[in-house]
């Protein structure tokens, strides 16, 4: 992979994994017309590993809230008495929450990196799943904050981020989408999006690091690898900062046209023959 190419799909990533459009989706559509074998080992695994800089992204921008929730955790842990606390109770249900992506993730690990990468599924996914969101969008009522989310509800929005798995749906789109329907404000939804996501991309990023080295070294490389890692840290950084901002006073919608934009291109392009699926 040259350079030039590492460094697209690194903003590509950071700047399309929080905001509800599919960083997957994105990045196969980009891969593909690069001219990438979208479904290769050693390209899936790029795609999953360089999802780890906007995570750290998320991490360093919430760094206080974070830290807030892990010595909760950790206090709660060590005296039942802290065990009450509402940060405590939050942080084990943003825990409990990211379980059923990883059993998920790993039960249908070999579809998803190959069947599931085709630029039919991404372009379907992309149209299809504007309907939820603009549904969500409509009918939440916004009354919950962040204190009112239940154990309940973060299995629900957890369930939910296992459609992310489908490149086209996107995990932010699938939990904001979630949690609006759940009558939570887009403000608290969106960053339990984002704190749902840490331990979820964290753990993806670490089995294909290990799992596929050598497919990496010989395929694309470590050094595109690192790059584009990098690159997704700092667009990343600043898409988290923009989305909270942006969605505190607006809907939906931008992100909803956005989608079916895209997704009626990508369905163009495949059906004409102008790209191939995979």
């Amino acid at each position: 992979m040259h350079t030039w190419e590492a460094a697209i799909l690194g903003a590509v990533e950071g700047l399309t994994e929080f905001l509800p459009v599919s960083s997957t989706g994105h990045l196969t559509i980009t891969e593909k017309l690069m001219g990438y074998s979208i479904d290769d080992p050693d390209v899936t695994a790029f795609t999953a590993i360089i999802q780890i800089g906007a995570v750290l992204a998320t991490v360093i921008y919430l760094r206080a809230d974070i830290i807030r929730l892990l010595s909760a955790f950790f206090r709660g842990v060590a005296s039942p008495e802290q065990r009450q606390t509402r940060d405590f109770r939050f942080a084990i249900y943003v825990l409990a929450g990211s379980i059923p992506i990883g059993i998920i993730g790993l039960a249908f690990k070999d579809q998803i990196e190959t069947t599931l990468r085709s630029l039919w599924f991404v372009g379907f996914a992309l149209i299809l799943f504007s309907g939820v969101m603009y549904w969500a969008d409509k009918v939440g009522t916004q009354r919950r904050q962040e204190g009112d989310i239940t154990l309940r509800d973060t299995l629900t929005i957890g369930i939910a981020q296992c459609l992310a798995l489908i490149p086209g749906i996107s995990r932010s789109g699938a939990t904001m989408s979630t949690g609006l329907l759940l009558g939570i404000d887009r403000v608290a939804v969106t960053k339990l999006s984002f704190f749902l996501a840490i331990p979820a991309l964290a753990g993806a990023t670490v089995l294909q690091s290990v799992s596929e080295f050598d497919n990496i070294a010989d395929g694309v490389g470590w050094g595109p690898t690192l790059l584009a890692t990098a690159v997704s840290f700092v667009v990343g950084y600043a898409a988290v900062a923009w989305l909270l901002k942006f969605i505190s006073s607006h809907g939906l919608g931008i992100f909803i046209k956005y989608r079916v934009a895209l997704g009626t291109v990508v369905l163009i392009l495949v059906g004409t023959g102008a790209l191939s699926p995979t």
